[in-house]
C-alpha cells in the first residue's frame, strides 16, 4: 500500500471517475484510517461524498470525527439522513457542538431530535456556553469520585463508565455538592490498598472556569503537563473536563489563526487543499484593502518632503531600508511578546516593564546596525550622509521595538486579538513614522 496521500487520492479519484466503485471501496479498504482522512480533505467535493459512503462503518466514524466541522458539514449535506443521525449520535458531547455551529439551524435542530435523552443533555450542556470559551470545548462525560470513597469502590465506578467517559487517568474529586476539592491519578487509585479513602490520595486541583477562553484555558493544561484540567462553574461545581489531547487542538487552532493574521489574512479553518478559491479570495481581500489604505500614509508622507527629496537624491535609495528596518524590528518585538501573553509570561499589568524592556532592546538593535550603516554610507557618501542614515536606524529601531512590544498588550486590555493589532498595523505605523524620523533628521544635519 502507498501511504502517500497525494498518489492515494489520485487513485481513487481515478477509479471512482471510472465508475468503479468495488474497487474504490477495496483501495480506501486497505488504508489507514488516518491515510483515508488525508485523501478526503485533498478530494472535491463530490468525490469526497462518494468515498465516505464507501467506507466501513468503524472507519467511517473515525474519519468523520478527524475531519475539520466546515468538511462535516458538507458530507451531511450529501448524506442520507439515516447515516447522518448514527454518525452524529456517534460523536462526543463536544464534537457535536462544533459540527452544530456549522449546520444550518434546521439541520441542526433536526439531529438534535433524533438524540436519546441523555446525549441530548450532555450536548446541550455545552452548547449553552459561548463559542471561544472553555466551556464550549470540554466533555462533560467524566468519571469523578469522592473523597470518602475507597479506591476500591473507585475502580468498580471506573469500569462502570469506562466506556461512557472520555479519559479514567486523571479523576476530579467531587464532594456532595458537586464541589471541585480535589483530583487523584488511576495509578495512584490502582497501586493503594483498597480500603484507602481518596482523601489520602488526591491532590490539590488547578482549574479553569467555563466562561474562560479556551486558549487560556488550554494553555494551562498544555503548560503544566495536565493530561486532565477539571471546568468548574461560576461556584466552583465541577461540569466537565478538558483533555490534554483537547487542549492540544485548541492551541494549534489559535496558532494557525495568529499565524495568518499576523501575515494579514483571514484563518481557512480548513485544509488548503478542500479551500474554494472564493474562500481564498475572501480570506486575503480585506486585509489587503486595510493595509492598502494604510500604506497611503507612507505616500502622503514622501510628498510633504518631495522638496527634500528633490534636494538629496540620494535619500530616496535608502527608504526600502528604513521601512524594512523598521516594519521588522517591530514585527520581531510583537511577535515575541504576543507569545509571552499566550504562555501566561507577562499581562497588561506589566506594560511599562514591556515598555522598557523593548526600548533598551530596540536601542541596542539600532546602534549596532546603525553603526553598521553609518560606516558603509559613510564611506561612499559621506560621513554626514552616513550620520543622517545611522541616526535615522537607531531612532526608528527604539520607536518600532517599544511600539511592537506594547501594542499587543494594548490589543489584550481591549479585549482584541493581539494577532489583529500586530504585525500589519505595525508594518504600516513604523512606515510611516519611520521615513518622518528619516526626513527630520536629515534635515536637521544636512542643513536641508
Amino acid at each position: 500500500m502507498d501511504y502517500d496521500p497525494v498518489l492515494a487520492a489520485r487513485r481513487v479519484d481515478t477509479l471512482i471517475d471510472a465508475g468503479d466503485l468495488r474497487n474504490a471501496a477495496e483501495v480506501l479498504d486497505e488504508m489507514p484510517p488516518w491515510l483515508v482522512v488525508d485523501v478526503l480533505e485533498r478530494s472535491g467535493t463530490k468525490d469526497r461524498a462518494v468515498m465516505f459512503r464507501l467506507l466501513p462503518k468503524d472507519t467511517a466514524t473515525y474519519v468523520f470525527e478527524a475531519l475539520d466541522p466546515p468538511l462535516q458539514s458538507e458530507l451531511i449535506h450529501d448524506l442520507h439522513d439515516s447515516r447522518v443521525s448514527e454518525i452524529f449520535a456517534e460523536l462526543d458531547p463536544d464534537d457535536r457542538a462544533g459540527l452544530i455551529d456549522e449546520l444550518p439551524a434546521k439541520v441542526a435542530t433536526r439531529l438534535m431530535r433524533e438524540l436519546d435523552p441523555e446525549e441530548q443533555a450532555l450536548t446541550a450542556a455545552v452548547l449553552d456556553y459561548p463559542v471561544g470559551s472553555v466551556g464550549r470545548r470540554m466533555s462533560p462525560e467524566y468519571v469523578s469520585t469522592h473523597p470518602d470513597t475507597t479506591a476500591g469502590q473507585t475502580l468498580e465506578r471506573v469500569l462502570q463508565r469506562i466506556d461512557r467517559t472520555e479519559t479514567i487517568y486523571a479523576l476530579p474529586v467531587t464532594d456532595d455538592e458537586r464541589h471541585l476539592v480535589g483530583i487523584v491519578g488511576l495509578r495512584s487509585v490502582m497501586r493503594a490498598d483498597p480500603d484507602t479513602p481518596i482523601r489520602e490520595l488526591m491532590n490539590e486541583a488547578v482549574s479553569a472556569r467555563a466562561r474562560e477562553s479556551d486558549e487560556k484555558a488550554a494553555r494551562r493544561c498544555s503548560g503544566e503537563r495536565f493530561i486532565v484540567l477539571p471546568i468548574v462553574d461560576d461556584e466552583n461545581r465541577l461540569v466537565g473536563i478538558l483533555t490534554f489531547d483537547d487542549a492540544l487542538r485548541i492551541l494549534q487552532d489559535a496558532d494557525s489563526e495568529d499565524t495568518a493574521r499576523q501575515g494579514g489574512v483571514e484563518p481557512l479553518r480548513r485544509p488548503y487543499l478542500s479551500t474554494p478559491m472564493r474562500s481564498l479570495v475572501r480570506s486575503r481581500v480585506l486585509w489587503l484593502l486595510v493595509l492598502a489604505v494604510g500604506a497611503t500614509l507612507t505616500v502622503q508622507v514622501l510628498e510633504v518632503f518631495e522638496s527634500t527629496l528633490e534636494q538629496v537624491v540620494a535619500l530616496s535609495l535608502f527608504v526600502p531600508l528604513i521601512i524594512g528596518t523598521g516594519g521588522n524590528t517591530g514585527n520581531q518585538a510583537a511577535t515575541t511578546v504576543t507569545r509571552a501573553l499566550a504562555l501566561g509570561d507577562v499581562r497588561p499589568r506589566d506594560t511599562a516593564r514591556v515598555l522598557w524592556q523593548e526600548a533598551r532592546t530596540g536601542f541596542t538593535l539600532g546602534l549596532i546596525l546603525g553603526s553598521v550603516a553609518f560606516a558603509v554610507a559613510g564611506l561612499v557618501y559621506g560621513v554626514d550622509f552616513g550620520l543622517v542614515i545611522g541616526l535615522t536606524l537607531l531612532s526608528l529601531c527604539t520607536i518600532a521595538a517599544s511600539v511592537g512590544g506594547i501594542m499587543p498588550l494594548l490589543a489584550n486590555t481591549v479585549r482584541a486579538d493581539p494577532a489583529v493589532f500586530s504585525n500589519p498595523f505595525i508594518s504600516t505605523f513604523v512606515d510611516a513614522t519611520g521615513l518622518i524620523v528619516y526626513f527630520l533628521i536629515a534635515r536637521a544635519v544636512l542643513g536641508l
